[in-house]
């Protein structure tokens, strides 16, 4: 009875044994046709596109993000304040009131200028508040007035862009007029006549005189500001070369030729942008109110009335005031044997007086025709050791050249220079073989 018990207990555990082995089997089988469906889907399926992932850009302007404002652009009126721009888009006499002590310390909210751009961010809603004022200043800097909760004053500057442009030019007429014919922004000319103030006499210049430039010029958002600093130049004048390159020394930019002397000089070449020479220095020539044969010790300018006047070096003023038959004048001792005078002004710069100390290119008058005169026009005079001399042939001695500790890298620096200025192709034309 026993062992036919165990023999029925043995069958149950060999039954249950068949079922779950053959559990694990199907499940084998089933998990075998799952990995080869998936291999023959990745193999014969194309692959699935994969959706890119598009990173979103916040845009900003004036260091201010935008994305949800309503932006307006103008430009300040004729005669425009800041009050009564603000006021015509709704903002309160109290905000405006506390911006402008806000501003105090910032910026001179007087100095506010027609013509400028400013740009006024508002919420892009049915109110339509005003969130931000911005005016700039300049291409590259701005004032942004923030109008939110709290009222708050800050300046910003834009980045500029420095492009390396070069350019060149034969004289046909005058520097400017070259400028223009090449496509050349004319601040270059004045920035071109101010590096050579001390050596060209740039109202004298020659028929066929050349030029060639390698200059800066300054962007701001892809759009052109103006001029920077001239790298490199050379000017040639009646057949002589004359370089300017631009070096620092000791933290301090100047302007030397190719032999390392300074380009600046004790004394200006001219004490003012003219028109032309209308009288020279001379022992003897025809009074034009006179009528009579008497000595003229200077250089007479026919310029623009009220065109400034510059002192031609530093030194003291020694006299301003009126001088008879001389006009309103002024007289600069610049040293121990030097001293200029100035005539016929229409009226002095702001502070000239005697004693007051002026430094080179200092405004000391302008323009005038007072005294004895026939119209508007500067009589330049020259002393040298209290006898009149001619202004136009004073040589005057140069200011201080390259340092020894500086000439090795001044000269290499120069190599590279030149080579680019001799790159320079000259524009064709009937001076060009002037060289």
């Amino acid at each position: 009875m026993a062992v036919s018990g165990l023999r029925i207990l043995s069958q149950q555990y060999r039954s249950m044994f068949k079922k779950v082995t053959g559990i694990i089997l199907l499940l084998l089988a089933i998990t075998a046709i799952v990995i080869g469906f998936m291999l023959i889907q990745d193999y014969y399926l194309p692959p699935k596109k994969t959706v890119p992932v598009v990173e979103t850009t916040t845009k900003t302007d004036y260091g201010i993000v935008i994305d949800s404002l309503l932006v307006i652009k103008d430009k300040v009126r004729k005669n425009q304040f800041l009050s009564e721009i603000l006021l015509s888009y709704k903002v309160d006499y109290q905000k405006i009131d506390l911006l402008v002590k806000r501003s105090i310390y910032i910026f001179d909210l007087r100095k506010i200028k027609a013509g400028n751009n400013y740009t006024v961010l508002c919420t892009n809603d049915s109110m339509n508040e005003v969130q931000y004022f911005i005016y700039e200043k300049s291409p590259s800097s701005f004032v942004v007035f923030d109008l939110r909760d709290s009222v708050h004053v800050h300046t910003g500057e834009k980045e500029v862009e420095i492009v390396i442009k070069s350019t060149s030019g034969i004289i046909s007429s005058s520097l400017w007029n070259a400028m223009m014919a090449s496509n050349t922004d004319p601040e270059l000319a004045s920035e071109l006549s101010e590096i050579f103030a001390w050596t060209i006499d740039f109202f004298g210049i020659q028929k066929g005189d050349y030029y060639k430039v390698v200059y800066e010029e300054l962007s701001v958002e892809g759009k052109s500001i103006g001029i920077g600093k001239i790298r490199s130049a050379i000017f040639n004048n009646e057949g002589r070369d004359f370089y300017a390159f631009h070096f620092l020394q000791d933290s301090v930019p100047d302007y030397f030729d190719d032999k390392g002397q300074s380009l600046r000089r004790t004394f200006l070449k001219a004490p003012l942008q003219f028109k032309r020479i209308s009288s020279h220095f001379s022992h003897s020539r025809m009074h034009p109110i006179l009528k009579v044969r008497r000595p003229h010790l200077g250089v007479d300018y026919a310029a623009n009335y009220g065109t400034p006047v510059q002192t031609v070096g530093d030194g003291t003023i020694v006299f301003a005031g009126k001088s008879g038959a001389s006009g309103n004048m002024v007289k600069v001792r610049h040293n121990g044997t030097y001293t200029t005078a100035y005539l016929h002004l229409s009226g002095f710069g702001r502070g000239i007086k005697h004693g007051v100390h002026v430094r080179q290119g200092d405004v000391i008058g302008y323009v005038g025709s007072t005294g004895r005169s026939t119209g508007p026009h500067l009589d330049f005079r020259f002393y040298q050791n209290g006898d009149p001399v001619d202004p136009l042939k004073v040589q005057s001695p140069p200011a201080e050249p390259v340092k020894k500790t500086y000439i090795a890298e001044f000269y290499k620096m120069i190599k590279e220079s030149k080579a680019k200025l001799d790159s320079i192709p000259l524009p064709s034309g009937e001076f060009e073989t002037h060289r």
